[in-house]
Parts: C-alpha cells; sequence; structure tokens
C-alpha cells in the first residue's frame, strides 16, 4: 500500500477535531489535530500525537503542559488557523484553565501536564495528566473523509 491509501483509509475514520495549545515563555502555540484519546480514568491520561516536523513539538517538550480544546461545531474557522489553512492573520483570543491556555467555546478543554513520551514512527505521542476540564452543552465539529462535518440532530424515540 502507498502512503495515500493509507492516509485515505485512515481518513474513513470519524472523528472530532481538537487544537492542541501550548504556552513558552508567554507565548502561545497551537495546532488543529485529531491524533487524540483517552488513556486511563486511574490516573486520568490522554495522549495526543504529534508530527516530528510539527512547529509545536519542541514548544511541548520544553514547557511540559498542553491542553486540548474539543472544537464546537460553529468553530471551523478556529481549525482552519491552526492547521494553518487560513493564511490571513486572525486574532485568536485564549481563555485559561488550570493556568494554562484554553480556546473558550469548545466542547471539552482538557489542561495536562506532560507525565511521559514516546517515538513512534514520525510521530511523538505524548501522554499527559489531566489536572482540569471544562465541559460545556454544544454540538462537536466532525471531520471525515477530508472534510468538515457536523452531527445531525435526530429525533428520539422513547419507549
Amino acid at each position: 500500500m502507498d502512503d495515500r491509501q493509507f492516509r485515505q483509509a485512515m481518513g474513513k475514520f470519524a472523528t472530532g477535531v481538537t487544537v492542541i495549545t501550548t504556552e513558552l515563555e508567554g507565548d502561545i502555540h497551537g495546532m488543529t489535530a485529531n491524533a487524540f484519546m483517552s488513556v486511563s480514568l486511574e490516573p486520568k491520561l490522554v495522549v495526543i500525537s504529534i508530527g516530528e516536523k510539527a512547529k509545536i513539538l519542541n514548544k511541548i517538550k520544553e514547557s511540559k503542559i498542553f491542553t486540548i480544546n474539543i472544537l464546537a461545531a460553529d468553530q471551523q474557522e478556529l481549525s482552519m488557523i491552526f492547521a494553518g489553512q487560513l493564511k490571513e492573520h486572525r486574532e485568536v483570543v485564549f481563555e485559561r484553565l488550570d493556568g494554562k491556555p484554553v480556546l473558550p467555546g469548545s466542547v471539552v478543554q482538557v489542561a495536562c501536564e506532560v507525565s511521559a513520551e514516546h517515538v513512534e514512527g514520525d510521530h511523538i505521542l505524548f501522554i499527559g495528566k489531566v489536572t482540569d476540564i471544562h465541559l460545556s452543552d454544544a454540538e462537536p465539529l466532525i471531520f471525515y473523509s477530508g472534510k468538515y462535518r457536523s452531527l445531525e440532530k435526530l429525533e428520539t424515540v422513547t419507549i
């Protein structure tokens, strides 16, 4: 199989869209990612996967912190900003969760401290110990087969 086929196959897994942020020497950095998952309930751990060429990689290594912002359906523009898809400068507002930068309006904000890192292929897996979490009641932004999507509201029937 070639790289394109592998990438296309992996794109058939519908995911939420996250923006990973960190802060180093007072500057906030972020990137759009969908390589995120929960690892453990006790202790509360998550993992993110960052490519070896990503600008944010060394910033997370140095700061030892990151946040995961699971984007809401109305935050597609933020995803595009942090993915480098919008070239014109846009001001991004941040809030704080456990002293770490998060994006307001996200479905979920997860503040983490790096507890371990593992090199796997051309990515670094960062295991994060969750230090705080904030949830809101919003529909998530979905990514499937190379396109942004949203959940359709379905009527539920009580039996």
